[in-house]
């Protein structure tokens, strides 16, 4: 009869064993793609990737380097070409979303919002219940509750402005902090019905910036050591994820948006168009309630304030696209389009401005808001691709999320050799010609796909795209902007896809 030691070694052997034939196959289902050495036994490459909190530009090198399908983990690819993008997406698509990636992103163990959803059926009846509060159909004062805030953005940043351009602004002003100010009372004015009040305070009352920071670090943390899941087990879970009990932190930002949302459910929504009341008028209710209010706030916040200072950032680095761009908007106040501060610009307005709506293209292009992954999960049946005159088999149960860096910045094939350079004039193309019509068609369909698409398309496109319009529009109506330290204008750090953007500072000057 074997010892004890020796059972041990045969236990540990079956196990190694196990474990390595596990990988051997994994290994070999995709060894046709390539991609970094480690990556076909092990997630390494990947936990480091994420860990840097740099992940998308590791993404778009291994697109660059292996082409436009490659491997970054022993079941994962990534892809950079947007008609398979588009085809994984598409409203019909067998693909679904795997939850290795979206239950990282779980506000709490074991609930759901539309984002974090990977039942295509259920995220689809999500949708549908939510789609009339996003779009503004039930909300006819979308607009109007977004000019009040846009009004206390300019009335704030005229607080940091000099007087005049030749004099010497009282002090510096950090964009990084002032934007998310604005983009947070914005949503939880036409999310909850009243605003949190930051802009008008200069500061981030109930500490939900810091806090959603602070969840991020630790969602990606957890994302790249391979341990989310264990917030959805019975046990561990509740010991490691926040709670509503916690005097600080993420779980106190969750118990303040629950007792806002307690509060609202209380009252009758009879007569209010906000999109809570939408919500409830269509069927959402208990905990999803509180699930989807509360990823609104920090979703529908963080993705349209970091776009708005990425188009900040870029036309204060470019003179030249700075100045086309004022004279545009300066055209259009003196022409009389635009009425008198303290009234703001309308939408439909402000989406005729050719260059103004090319440097948002653009900015956003260069530098996508949103780098998420986004991994879907093949059929069972697996799928077979054609890319670039090449066709691949893709087998059932593989993982593939999406390289924004290449899709969208280093997309030579659509975007020219010059595709790195932030050119706004790129979207101004004459489409007389049906061979230039065609490709500024593509191009896009392929920039619009930074909000996702087909049947995960962003439900708060609409209401981000009137934020940042109105935003970049007023700002430079207004002021004069120059970056305090054009060598180093900014930190940026990357979670879970969002960015946390830290140290714009800027100086300000008001317009004569």
């Amino acid at each position: 009869m074997p010892d004890v030691s020796q059972r041990l070694y045969a236990i540990a052997f079956v196990l190694v064993a196990v474990f390595a034939v596990g990988r051997i196959r994994q290994y070999w289902r995709l060894r046709h793609f390539a991609g970094p050495a480690t990556t076909g036994f092990s997630w390494l490459w990947h936990s480091k990737a994420v860990l840097s909190r740099q992940a998308p530009s590791y993404y778009g090198e291994v697109c660059e380097k292996y082409g436009p399908i490659a491997r970054i983990a022993p079941n994962h690819l990534i892809t950079s070409d947007p008609d398979y993008w588009a085809r994984i997406n598409a409203v019909r698509s067998p693909y679904r979303r795997s939850p290795w990636y979206y239950h990282a992103a779980r506000f709490e163990p074991g609930k759901d919002n539309v984002f974090t959803d990977c039942d295509n059926d259920s995220h689809d009846a999500r949708r549908k219940k939510m789609t009339s509060g996003y779009s503004g159909k039930e909300n006819p004062t979308l607009e109007p509750s977004i000019d009040i805030h846009v009004k206390e953005l300019v009335e704030l940043v005229r607080k940091y402005a000099a007087s005049t351009a030749s004099a010497k602004p009282s002090k510096s002003m950090d964009l990084a902090e002032k934007i998310p100010f604005f983009t947070l009372d914005v949503i939880s004015h036409v999310g909850l019905g009243e605003a949190f009040g930051d802009l008008k305070a200069d500061e981030d009352l109930k500490d939900y910036l810091k806090s959603t920071e602070e969840g991020l670090k630790i969602g990606n943390t957890a994302f790249a050591m391979g341990i989310a899941w264990l917030k959805d087990t019975a046990i561990i879970g509740p010991a490691i994820s926040p709670s509503e009990k916690d005097v600080a932190g993420y779980g106190n930002m969750m118990a303040q948006a629950r007792r806002i949302v307690d509060s609202r459910r209380a009252k009758s929504i009879e007569g209010k168009s906000d999109m809570f009341a939408s919500f409830v008028r269509h069927g959402v209710s208990g905990d999803d309630l509180f699930q989807e209010v509360f990823e609104q706030i920090v979703a529908g916040s963080d993705t349209t304030a970091a776009a708005i200072r990425i188009i900040l950032l870029y036309v204060m680095s470019h003179r030249r696209v700075y100045a086309k761009l004022q004279a545009e908007i300066d055209e259009t106040v003196k022409s009389g389009v635009t009425p008198a501060f303290p009234d703001i610009i309308s939408d439909a307005a402000v989406r005729q401005l050719q260059y103004l709506g090319a440097v948002v293209r653009e900015a956003l292009r260069v530098y996508p808001p949103v780098a998420n992954i986004f991994s879907r999960i093949t059929p069972d049946e697996g799928d077979v691709v054609t890319i670039n005159d090449k066709q691949h088999f893709i087998p059932g149960g593989t993982l593939i999320g999406y390289s924004a860096w290449t899709m969208h910045r280093n997309n030579r094939a659509l975007y020219g050799e010059d595709c790195a350079t932030f050119r706004p004039e790129r979207w101004l193309i004459d489409t007389s010609d049906e061979e230039a019509k065609e490709r500024l068609a593509k191009m896009k369909k392929t920039n619009d796909m930074i909000f996702g698409y087909g049947r995960w398309l962003c439900l708060g496109r609409n209401i981000a795209l009137i934020e940042i319009h109105k935003c970049i529009f007023e700002l430079f109506r207004h002021f004069d902007l120059a970056l305090t330290n054009p060598l180093e204008p900014w930190k940026t750090f990357n979670s879970l896809g969002l960015w946390e953007i830290k140290d714009m500072w800027v100086d300000v000057s008001m317009r004569e």
